[in-house]
């Protein structure tokens, strides 16, 4: 597929990423994860953490809108218009694949194990309850958004690697906070991607029936 030669910087990472956590996933028990990074809490990691998760929040959206205007100006509309449109499409799966699965959040996981005391929290962030755990909404938003982004700016290889580790450092946050769990972020990531993916392709289809339009074809 083009999408995949033309942005393989992006695709290696991702697919080492999908590698390496499918490793994890394989050999460790659920909550895991969320205990590694409980027993490893720094105030630095705290600090990140539980701000750069909100790159994968709604307001994130108007912020690339506003860069992709800087970077190929508004005459060049097509990259990003169809970014209001990603985000509607993430919420919507997103919503439906988390009331489709209805698994326990980690804060209903741990205390129905009555292991939640053995969890260090971290300051000033709330633990989210509920049966809306799989997949992780935050980072199939940061992966669709970022590998959208990805896969337009022209700077392919520092480009597609930033916002790469953007996304995954997001996915991260997720497990760090105790708001999901691998298996949540690992779905979250692949379906995120290929919403990515989608919308990309759709923007060229749609940019090509335009141009065809215009030459009479």
């Amino acid at each position: 597929m083009n999408i995949v030669k033309e942005n393989r910087y992006f695709f290696v990472f991702f697919g080492v990423f999908l590698l390496v956590a499918g490793t994890f996933l394989y050999k460790m028990e659920q909550g895991d994860a969320i205990l590694y990074f409980s027993e490893r809490r720094t105030a630095f990691g705290n600090f990140f953490f539980k701000y750069f998760t909100k790159v994968g929040e709604e307001w994130s959206y108007p912020i690339v809108l506003l860069l992709l205007v800087y970077a190929f100006s508004p005459r060049n509309y097509r990259h990003f218009i169809y970014v209001p449109f990603l985000g509607g499409l993430v919420a919507l799966i997103s919503f439906y694949t988390k009331s489709y699965f209805r698994h326990p959040r980690p804060v209903l996981f741990f205390e129905h194990n009555g292991t939640l005391d053995e969890i260090i929290k971290v300051a000033d962030v709330t633990l989210y309850g509920g049966m809306n755990s799989f997949p992780s909404g935050h980072t199939m938003s940061a992966f669709a958004l970022y590998a959208f982004m990805a896969f337009v700016v022209p700077n392919k290889k520092l480009g597609g690697t930033l916002l790469f580790l953007t996304a995954l450092l997001v996915g991260i946050s997720r497990i760090y906070l105790v708001q999901h769990f691998l298996e949540d972020v690992y779905l979250g990531a692949v379906i995120g991607v290929l919403i990515g993916m989608v919308m990309y392709g759709v923007m060229n289809w749609m940019e090509g029936k335009v141009a065809r339009a215009k030459n009479g074809i």
